[in-house]
């Protein structure tokens, strides 16, 4: 039973991905405005109700790749070794991604991201709601490992320190890339802006939620 549940959810996966895909794909050709969720079904050779299924607006497909990776620095908080804290397993894995920032496929997608969603209020808009979420479930999460009540101020705004130095870092990479910054000055760039940003919250924040 536990293999055929682990088979259905990495079809699920990739189905999900697959069609985020397409959407992406669609959207760099023809802008966000004018696509369609039929048009994105109908590449992806999947229903409408299957989109919506994963997707349930076309701004979540928009950020279907944002999505992913606040996943990523969840499971990466979630699954740190004993001795870690909070906010060294996140920042360790905001650095052991900035290699990506190499790829010339991110390079477009950073351009596209940044100057469609400036023009786009709804978009805007579900940014904001994501982020939010996120930190709400990063909040959670510590609350949960420190043993104290998820309503309490600490994790919540340990959550926020958090989640507003990543989309600090997040905003300050789309105004570099716009402005022509490229390869190893970029990476390069980030890595330090990380080191710096989480090593003044680790003086306040670095024996918080330390993995016993």
């Amino acid at each position: 039973m536990a293999t055929q549940l682990g088979l259905r959810e990495r079809k699920k996966q990739q189905t999900r991905q697959a069609i985020f895909e397409v959407a992406r794909r669609l959207f760099a050709e023809r802008g966000f405005d004018e696509v369609t969720v039929a048009d994105i079904a109908r590449s992806a050779d999947v229903s409408e109700v299957t989109v919506f299924n994963y997707f349930p607006t076309k701004e979540d497909l928009f950020y279907g790749g944002m999505q992913f990776f606040e996943e990523e620095l969840l499971d990466a908080v979630r699954s740190r070794p004993r001795g870690e804290s909070a906010v060294r397993a996140f920042r360790r894995r905001l650095l052991e991604t900035t290699d990506r920032l190499r790829s010339r496929e991110r390079m477009g997608a950073i351009v596209q991201a940044a100057e469609t969603v400036s023009a786009s209020p709804s978009l805007l808009a579900r940014e904001r709601e994501i982020v939010e979420r996120y930190t709400r479930r990063l909040a959670e999460l510590l609350a949960a490992e420190t043993r104290t009540d998820p309503a309490d101020v600490e994790p919540l705004a340990a959550a926020a320190a958090l989640m507003g130095a990543h989309r600090a870092l997040v905003d300050h990479i789309r105004r570099s890339v716009l402005a022509g910054r490229r390869g190893t000055a970029l990476v390069d760039d980030a890595r330090s802006q990380i080191r710096r940003a989480f090593g003044r919250l680790e003086r306040g924040l670095g024996d918080y939620a330390v993995r016993p």
